[in-house]
């Protein structure tokens, strides 16, 4: 585990994310943790290791950042209880390339209740920087205070430099309940741009966000920095989550045994 004591927000700070729907932590990993994640995740994986969303419950390194001290235990105190783990994704944008054309795509602006349904609604996210991102090479931006509301209109993206998809998941109910649900490349209607901020965060810092605010990114455009970044979606115990795929939520034992019934 970390060399250093786990990171306690402080009351300001717990205040400023609900307040503002995101929090930047600096320093949540140390460099070495950092290198060695990113060179994990550059060598070639047998094909065992590779299960997409749910990659952490075979990748030992995948597994470490999820559950690590200063990514759970800072979750566990904005979800004032156990934090279990839903899905984790490593979000790698390549620089742009030779010809002038952007590199890695955006991700249209979204909030991640669309995706990931739940009841109640406890879905928050942490977005671990694995390199320098800023805005030059698609670093995360998001909407401060968009969290507060109901979930706004979309369409699907179909924007070039953003990714566009569409696709159907099998939700089911606390009932057993079961039915399809077409889920796409979620874009927020009649968003003004000017209130998305974008962020530069440092590698090896972090933004922690709720699942009602508005985030996303776009391309890389930055000729010579890829963006590296590692996202885990959290929801308290207790949570159901309705999308089938990733109902097998993974508790943190750590705070299964130190915040129960907290």
């Amino acid at each position: 585990m970390s060399a250093f004591e786990p990171i306690r927000l402080t009351p300001a700070e717990v205040e400023g994310y609900h307040r503002d729907g995101y929090l930047i932590v600096e320093r949540l990993l140390l460099e070495e943790e950092v290198a060695a994640f990113v060179e994990h995740e550059a060598r070639p994986k047998p094909p065992e290791l590779n299960r997409g969303l749910l990659s952490h419950t075979v990748d030992a390194p995948r597994a470490y950042v999820a559950k690590h001290p200063n990514v759970a235990g800072i979750a566990a105190q904005l979800l004032c209880g156990v934090p279990r783990i839903v899905q984790t994704m490593y979000l790698a944008k390549p620089p742009a390339r030779a010809d002038g054309m952007a590199g890695g795509k955006g991700i249209a602006l979204h909030q991640d209740t669309h995706y990931l349904p739940t009841e109640p609604n406890t879905l928050m996210a942490c977005w671990v920087a694995m390199s320098e991102t800023g805005p030059e090479n698609g670093g995360l931006c998001v909407v401060p205070g968009s969290h507060r509301g109901d979930l706004r209109q979309t369409h699907r993206n179909l924007a070039e430099d953003h990714v566009s998809w569409e696709h159907d998941y099998l939700m089911r109910g606390r009932d057993g309940r079961e039915w399809k649900q077409r889920m796409y490349s979620f874009q927020i209607e009649g968003l003004d741009e000017g209130q998305v901020a974008r962020l530069s965060v440092a590698r090896g810092a972090g933004v922690f966000f709720t699942g009602m605010t508005i985030h996303g990114s776009y391309a890389n455009r930055s000729p010579d920095r890829p963006r590296l970044a590692f996202a885990v979606h959290y929801v308290r115990e207790g949570t159901w989550v309705l999308r089938a795929d990733v109902q097998d939520t993974v508790a943190v034992e750590k705070y299964s045994k130190e915040t129960k019934g907290a």
